[in-house]
């Protein structure tokens, strides 16, 4: 689908506090992205930059795209769709917490993105991605290519987490990564900051 010529967003913009949205991804039973997510919400709240949202793909129930329309014309007919392109438009800024599908971006979140297109430009992008022993990042390289097209700005900063199995306390289901995951979140969070800041005056009517 071509993604050019969008008109501008009308929603406002609170530059005070901008509204961060932590999307997990994976939606499969038995997924650990939830106690990924988790560990990050925290980092995001300690942090104190950002307005913090999670949304969780399994509770949005996304059927495969279905919608007859071009989504650039938001002429949304489905009850699913609508309540999808309200949560995103909120957002400001967002971070995927994402593994990697056979050297891919999973199924989920390429049929989430596809659903929209106004809602998501002009927003940057982060990525908390875990996996085995590429830490997901064939995943967020995948899913740069849309992103991109659909005028988000994905940053190069990101928190990569390799075997991350072995951090999940199997007795609790906590995930507590080493410090260096912790300094990267710190790190990507700061520059998610600037780059929300510098790209809104292209959200704003």
């Amino acid at each position: 689908m071509s993604s050019r010529g969008w008109p501008f967003s009308n929603r406002c913009y609170h530059p005070a506090m901008p509204r961060l949205q932590i999307i997990i991804v994976s939606t499969r039973e038995g997924r650990k992205g939830t106690a990924v997510a988790a560990w990050f919400e925290r980092q995001a709240r300690q942090h104190g930059g950002f307005e913090v949202d999670v949304v969780d793909l399994a509770d949005m129930a996304l059927p495969l795209f279905d919608e007859p329309e071009h989504p650039r014309l938001k002429k949304y007919q489905h009850d699913h769709t609508k309540a999808w392109s309200a949560r995103v438009d909120s957002a400001d800024a967002f971070v995927f917490v994402t593994p990697e599908y056979n050297f891919s971006a999973p199924p989920s979140l390429l049929n989430a993105l596809d659903y929209l297109a106004r809602e998501w430009a002009y927003k940057a992008a982060g990525f908390v991605s875990y996996g085995g022993a590429s830490g997901g990042t064939r995943a967020v390289q995948m899913a740069k290519w849309t992103m991109t097209t659909l005028k988000m700005v994905p940053l190069v900063e990101a928190v990569a987490i390799p075997f991350f199995a072995k951090f999940i306390d199997t007795s609790t289901g906590v995930f507590t990564p080493e410090q260096t995951q912790d300094a990267a979140a710190a790190t990507m969070l700061n520059e998610l900051g600037r780059w929300t800041a510098a790209l809104a005056a292209l959200r704003t009517s």
